[in-house]
């Protein structure tokens, strides 16, 4: 099965030119590595480092969780359905504050990556 970690540059120019007019959420999938290389760190634990250096760029963001939580099952969908170890959705106020997040040199994304064995982003907006 194929894993995604980071977005592909096709897939954040689309994300760009989206009709985004009003706050959106984006759903996040997370699957932690067992052991991060060149550690002694946890997956969970690389990814709770990068979520408190990420802080300051998701405040300034404007974003705000609207849910954290932990993977129970999957009710709908194919057996073989990846395990996710934790699920957040965090509202964005615009496109550009996300795009501006995540490009903003100093941005953790690497400590990200080094957490994680598989993620899945996915947009969610409800249109007016």
């Amino acid at each position: 099965m194929e894993q995604y970690i980071n977005a592909s540059i096709e897939q954040i120019k689309e994300f760009a030119t989206l009709p985004l007019q009003t706050p959106f959420q984006m759903l996040n999938l997370i699957k932690y590595k067992d052991h991060v290389e060149g550690s002694e760190k946890t997956g969970k634990e690389q990814y709770q480092e990068y979520m408190q250096t990420a802080l300051p760029y998701f405040q300034k963001s404007k974003a705000r969780v609207l849910y954290s939580g932990s993977y129970q099952a999957t009710i709908i969908g194919p057996a073989e359905n990846q395990e996710w170890d934790k699920v957040l959705l965090v509202e964005y106020p615009s496109r550009e504050s996300f795009l501006e997040m995540i490009t903003t040199e100093g941005y953790p994304a690497k400590l990200r990556a080094l957490a994680l064995t598989d993620s899945r982003l996915i947009c969610l907006y409800s249109k007016p």
